[in-house]
Order: structure tokens, then C-alpha cells, then sequence
């Protein structure tokens, strides 16, 4: 058997694991394994590219071994950093690391295009095309997630404000493809200096481009720039010939453009809408002033209000893994299941910083995931529930998205918990939204605050509901 014929097969093995594995991370039950099936595509992959070696002109066996050092060196770096980084990182600094990959990918496909591209080794149009699109989208894929990365991590705390940013990026994008045009019809003879240039330029233009959106839309930006890397990752893979990258990249680029949708969909706004409204940038939207006022209540009150409750729904948001209370929380859980309360969790498709991010909480607590429901399954129940409670969450549980059309967030889908009987909002102090925007819930008659760190409040809760059933230390 030629090299060649193990190198197709062993690709047609990794494509059919990315497939399948992605296919098993669509349920929650088998995310784990189907993310386990992925990796191990992505091994059989990395190992066929070593058989190219097998089959290589002689004038380029001089270089064969440097290259393989230099490959080796390359992948033991990579696997460290990232063994390292992944084990260290604590789930409220998931995003920030989704968006650190996925700039990382996107400048993988980058260089791939700047070898191609600076060592005319790609001919004929529809290579050069692809070529210097992929050159292009990966620039601005790494640029522009290094700086959403920046952003969630709290490095980068102000937006750009620029009188006519559009227009200034608008035309830098011309520029852009412009130079990429004449990239192709000189059939790849362009000069080092232009191609620099071209790079270059593609990078500003991903943090010209990202820096003036809202730190509220930051995960719209990292699942679209996702789909962007995908993008860039499936050209270079057919500008290379390599059919693995081509279906990882279509899988990628597919499924990130469908998220960004999904995600958009689910805040009511288009995705040009978050590319280019500055949403959530300053903070200060007007919106009416709200009447009423905020009323707090004793955590352990609210407690044995629900160990009493014949129905309770949690809203869980990004407070809660702040926090870290998720397994505090489950105790709790736990205990109203053993005083005959059912429980459910809501999750809102944007709840967190990234889609699925509370799913990924509440599972490394052990919440079942039939108590797990997604916003569209569950809503109508609110108004069945003796007591709701948002633990951290703040815009997705906001009336205002239904009933204020002067708010920013209006039309946007929200969790209904303001229909339940009574509602209590666990909340370190009176801050508004991620967005910006005041939350009428706070000022409802039917809600009362419970201030403070989330897991301080579930410790309270759990030791008022153990010591009312006897079991109180």
C-alpha cells in the first residue's frame, strides 16, 4: 500500500470523526465523548500529514529533517501550552479561552496563506483566490478574537469612537481586496512589500472592526469570527489539497455561521445589527425612569419560602459562575427534591458568555440534564411556578425586552420569570446589565433582592432549609 493511498484513507478516517463527533456534541448526554471522538480525528489527521514525508522530491530530502524537528517542536509546544492552559483555566474564563483558540486557528490559516502567497507556490486563479480569502479572513479571525479575548478578560475596558469609523473600515476593506484582486491577476507575482502590506492591513482591520462593539455582543462576535476561521481553515485546505481541512473547515465554518444566527435570532437583532449598532458599548441608554424601588430579603427567608414551594425554575447567568456556586447551588437543588419541590433549570441561548456556557456549569456540578430545559421548552411554565429565582443573570430576564419599546433590548426573547408568583434575584449589588440596561424585574412587586456573592447566598439558603428540617448544625 502507497503512501498516498494511507494518507487519503487516514483523512477520510479524521473527516468522518470530526463529523461524528460533532454530531454527538449536539446533545448534552454524549457533548464529552463527542468531543473525545473529535480530538482523536484530529490526531489521525496531524499523524497523516507526517506520511507526506514518505513521498518527497529529492531536492526537498536535504530539508526533510529540519522540517520534521521543527514540526515536532511545533506540536510539543502546542499540546503543553494547551494541556496546561485548559487544566488551569476556571470556567468563568471559558470564553475568554473559546475566542483565544479560535484566533489561533484563524492565524494558523493565515500563515498557511503568507507560505503560499510569499513562496508562489499557488497558481492559477481559483487557488490564488482562495489563497489570499484565506490569507484575508484569518488575519482578521486572529486580530479580531485576540481582541474580543481582551475584551471578556477585562484588558481592554473602553470601545473605539471614531467619527466615521464605517466609512474609515469600509474603505480599508476595499483596500484590502483590492490589493488581494491584483495578488491574482499577477498569478501570485506580487512583491514581498505588498503582501506584508496585505497582512498587515487585514490585521487592523479585524481590531478596527471589533473594537467598537459592546462588551453585550461579545459572544455573537467570537461565534461569528468561528465561523470566520472555519472559513479560512477550509480555502487553505483546498489550496493545499488536503481534503481534512477542507471538511474540517466547512464543518466549522457551517456550524459557526449557524450559532452566530441562532445567537442573533435569540437577542432579536441582526448580525450587521451587532457588527455595526454599537450595542452595549457605553452603558448609558435611555430608556425611562423606572418606578418603584428594589426590596431585599433575608437569604435564608427566601430559602424556606422555597423549601415550602411546590415549583421552583432557576435562571442561572454568568453571576453564577463568577461565583463558582454552581455546585452549592445543586446542593440546594438536592435539598428542595427531598422536600418534594420540582425543580427546573431555564437557560437562555445567551445566558452566560458563550452559547452553552451555563449547560457546561450546571454539568460539572452533576445537574441531571432532564432538569435542564432550554428558554423555548419552558417558558410557559413560568407562570405555573410558586417561586423563581435568577441567580446572576440580568438582561435575559428583563420585562423591558417585552413591554418597553424604548429599551435597547426590545423584542429581544427573554426567560418569563417575572410570571412567577414570587421571584427572587441573587445579586451582588444594584449594577445594571451586561448591556447597559436598568432591569424592571428588580422593581417588580412580585420581586425581592437577595444581595450578595452567589455561593455565600446558597451556603445561607441550604444551612435555613437543613436547620428548619432538623438537620441544621
Amino acid at each position: 500500500m502507497n503512501a498516498a493511498l494511507i494518507i487519503d484513507a487516514a483523512y477520510f478516517a479524521a473527516a468522518f470523526l470530526f463529523i461524528y463527533g460533532l454530531k454527538r456534541m449536539s446533545s448534552p448526554v454524549t457533548a464529552r465523548s463527542g468531543i473525545v471522538v473529535a480530538g482523536w480525528g484530529m490526531v489521525v489527521a496531524v499523524l497523516a500529514s507526517f506520511l507526506y514525508t514518505l513521498d518527497v522530491e529529492e531536492a526537498a530530502k536535504p530539508h526533510l529533517t529540519t522540517n520534521i524537528i521543527l514540526a515536532a517542536v511545533a506540536l510539543t509546544l502546542g499540546l503543553g501550552w494547551a494541556w496546561w492552559s485548559g487544566k488551569k483555566v476556571a470556567m468563568t474564563a471559558m470564553p475568554q479561552m473559546v475566542a483565544l483558540y479560535n484566533g489561533m486557528g484563524g492565524g494558523a490559516a493565515a500563515a498557511i496563506a503568507a507560505i503560499e502567497l510569499f513562496g508562489h507556490k499557488t497558481h492559477g486563479s481559483v487557488g490564488l483566490s482562495l489563497a489570499v480569502l484565506g490569507g484575508l479572513i484569518g488575519s482578521v479571525s486572529l486580530s479580531g478574537s485576540l481582541i474580543a479575548w481582551a475584551k471578556l478578560d477585562g484588558r481592554i475596558n473602553k470601545t473605539l469612537r471614531l467619527s466615521g469609523l464605517q466609512a474609515i473600515n469600509g474603505s480599508l476593506l476595499v483596500v484590502l481586496l483590492g490589493i488581494g484582486a491584483y495578488t491574482v491577476y499577477l498569478h501570485g507575482g506580487v512583491t514581498m512589500p505588498v503582501l506584508g502590506l496585505f497582512f498587515a492591513l487585514a490585521l487592523v482591520y479585524g481590531v478596527m472592526m471589533t473594537m467598537p462593539i459592546g462588551g453585550a455582543d461579545m459572544p455573537v462576535v467570537i461565534s461569528l469570527y468561528n465561523a470566520f476561521t472555519g472559513l479560512a481553515v477550509g480555502f487553505e485546505g483546498y489550496v493545499l489539497n488536503n481534503p481534512a481541512l477542507m471538511i474540517a473547515g466547512m464543518v466549522v465554518g457551517s456550524a459557526g455561521t449557524l450559532l452566530t444566527l441562532l445567537m442573533a435570532k435569540a437577542m432579536n437583532r441582526s448580525v450587521s445589527n451587532v457588527l455595526f449598532s454599537n450595542f452595549g458599548a457605553t452603558g448609558d441608554e435611555e430608556q425611562g425612569e423606572i418606578q418603584g424601588s428594589m426590596r431585599p430579603v433575608d437569604a435564608g427567608d427566601a430559602g424556606i419560602n422555597m423549601r415550602y414551594a411546590s415549583k421552583v425554575i432557576i435562571a442561572p447567568g454568568y453571576g453564577l459562575a463568577v461565583a463558582q456556586a454552581q455546585h452549592k447551588l445543586y446542593e440546594f437543588v438536592k435539598l428542595l427534591q427531598d422536600n418534594d419541590v420540582d425543580v427546573k433549570f431555564a437557560i437562555h441561548p445567551v445566558a452566560g458568555r458563550m452559547p452553552g456556557h451555563m449547560n457546561v456549569l450546571l454539568a460539572e456540578a452533576g445537574v441531571p440534564y432532564d432538569i435542564i430545559y432550554d428558554m423555548e421548552d419552558i417558558n410557559g411554565e413560568f407562570k405555573e411556578a410558586d417561586v423563581a429565582i435568577v441567580i446572576g443573570a440580568n438582561d435575559t430576564v428583563n420585562p423591558a425586552a417585552r413591554t418597553n419599546k424604548s429599551s435597547p433590548i426590545y423584542g429581544m426573547p427573554i426567560l418569563n420569570v417575572d410570571q412567577a408568583k414570587q421571584v427572587y434575584v441573587v445579586k451582588r449589588g444594584q449594577g445594571k446589565g451586561y448591556s447597559g440596561v436598568e432591569n424592571e424585574l428588580f422593581f417588580r412587586d412580585n420581586t425581592n433582592m437577595v444581595y450578595g456573592d452567589a455561593q455565600k447566598v446558597m451556603v445561607a439558603m441550604i444551612q435555613a432549609v437543613k436547620s428548619l428540617d432538623g438537620g441544621g448544625h
